[in-house]
């Protein structure tokens, strides 16, 4: 497993991370037995919101950390906040409510990261400012990023902030605008629109690491690509590569993310421990790049 930090004082990350939207449901003894595959595995970041089952995932994950002593000091932990049902909610009181409501949740006294869930067309970065700067200074919160934000947001947020470490951003093989409209750069067609102001070459310019949500989805949550009848020739590819690098199709698919070069970070949200043993073999998978643009092809997309 490779490891990265996000900054100079950041812990050591795995470059893949676990992501517990979906954790709910489970039971505490199926809870503890992904967790231990994710760190048997290597990775060790584990990815929250305030709003993933309505708060109960943080909750149950919390139950799991007070039973088994010491499992925090393994883990670098991350929560998300910003949405409410039905609008975006960056302000002061919000940020200190939410993340006073996460660590009570998950039963620590800080977060790694607090990333901010969605842009909010109503956020004032000082007073974004000024909840970070509260939360750094009583220790709650290590390090912030930010989701689903474009350079401009970002640059917002920086003068009045300080440096953002992470930016969380739908991104796969088959779901890949930001990376179409760079190769398609001076092209008269679709892919060549630049959508997002130049998202991820601004994160690497930054040193702001990248981490991949749906990273084997494709489209808005139309579906996972892994065996998937839409995509026959990726899968071919997919297993061909699996079989050269002793690893799954997911595995393949998560290491065309990592082969890009900046930190980036795919959070896989199996609950299945297992695939996330399977999974984790990303981490050790250096792509050629032949094989990095052979898989691109193979989701369907062209070259100019």
């Amino acid at each position: 497993m490779k490891y990265i930090k996000w900054q100079s004082d950041s812990p050591e990350t795995s470059v893949i991370g676990l992501g517990c939207m979906r954790i709910s449901k489970m039971s505490e003894s199926a809870v503890i037995e992904l967790i231990n595959a994710a760190l048997e595995s290597g990775i060790n970041l584990f990815d929250h919101a305030d709003i993933y089952g309505k708060g109960e995932s943080e909750a149950l994950f919390g139950r799991v950390l007070a039973s088994h002593p010491g499992l925090r000091d393994r883990m670098v932990i991350q929560s998300k906040c910003g949405i409410r049902p039905g609008w975006f909610d960056f302000s002061y009181e919000h940020i200190i409510e939410s993340v006073d409501g996460s660590l009570k949740r998950l039963g620590i006294d800080r977060l790694d990261m607090l990333l901010l869930h969605r842009p909010d067309a109503l956020m004032e970065p000082d007073e974004v400012a000024r909840a970070f700067d509260d939360l750094r200074r009583s220790g709650k919160v290590a390090a912030f990023g930010v989701s689903n934000q474009n350079p401009s947001q970002m640059r917002r947020l920086q003068r009045a902030c300080g440096k953002l470490a992470v930016n969380q951003l739908q991104l796969s093989i088959a779901h890949c605008p930001m990376i179409d409209a760079g190769l398609n750069s001076n092209m008269h067609n679709d892919a060549g629109v630049n959508r997002d102001g130049g998202t991820l070459d601004y994160c690497a310019e930054e040193g702001i690491t990248v981490q991949c949500w749906s990273p084997l989805m494709y489209g808005f949550f139309e579906g996972n690509f892994i065996d998937s009848p839409e995509f026959p020739e990726l899968n071919q590819k997919l297993a061909e590569l699996g079989e050269k690098y002793s690893a799954t199709k997911a595995a393949i698919a998560l290491s065309w993310l990592t082969r890009l070069p900046y930190n980036v970070q795919p959070i896989v949200g199996s609950t299945n421990p297992q695939r996330v043993r399977d999974m984790s073999r990303a981490g050790d998978i250096t792509l050629t790049r032949e094989e990095w643009y052979e898989l691109y092809r193979s989701a369907g997309k062209r070259l100019p």
